[in-house]
């Protein structure tokens, strides 16, 4: 297999995942630009500025906010409620105050975050679900 028919196969790969998002259909039907095309594009753009440190600092840290606020949010408002606390338990979590810190907190969450943001989530699949096999899927060495 030539290198240009791996890099054809893995961009049929990406805009196949890319495809799952309607917004991203949307943007190509209205642009006329391949949504995978445009997502490579920013992430080379991404890694261009991040590289030679224009405004590396912001792009990390916003990054760093975003992905684990997005599989956080994602967490929360799937149907199993096993992946919404984290299973290691400290000290403090067994006390009293970590009772009135997760009243606090889901407080917050039904009355905030949740009407704001529940229309972005949906409870069937989950994304974060099966990352770790298709990960494994991904490191498997292709058949020539």
């Amino acid at each position: 297999m030539s290198f240009q028919e791996r890099a054809q196969h893995q961009i049929g790969q990406i805009d196949k995942e890319l495809s799952k998002y309607p917004s991203l259909n949307n943007f190509e039907k209205q642009t006329s630009v391949p949504k995978v095309y445009a997502f490579l594009g920013i992430a080379a753009i991404y890694f261009f500025l991040v590289f030679f440190n224009i405004a590396g600092g912001f792009l990390v840290n916003f990054a760093g906010f975003i992905i684990p606020g997005y599989y956080s949010l994602e967490a929360l408002f799937s149907a199993g409620k096993t992946d919404d606390t984290q299973s290691s338990k400290t000290k403090f979590d067994q006390s009293s105050k970590a009772d009135l810190l997760n009243r606090g907190a889901q407080i917050i969450f039904r009355s905030l975050i949740q009407p704001v943001f529940s229309r972005f989530f949906s409870t069937s699949g989950n994304t974060a679900a099966n990352l770790r096999s298709q990960a494994d899927q991904a490191s498997k060495p292709h058949a020539m």
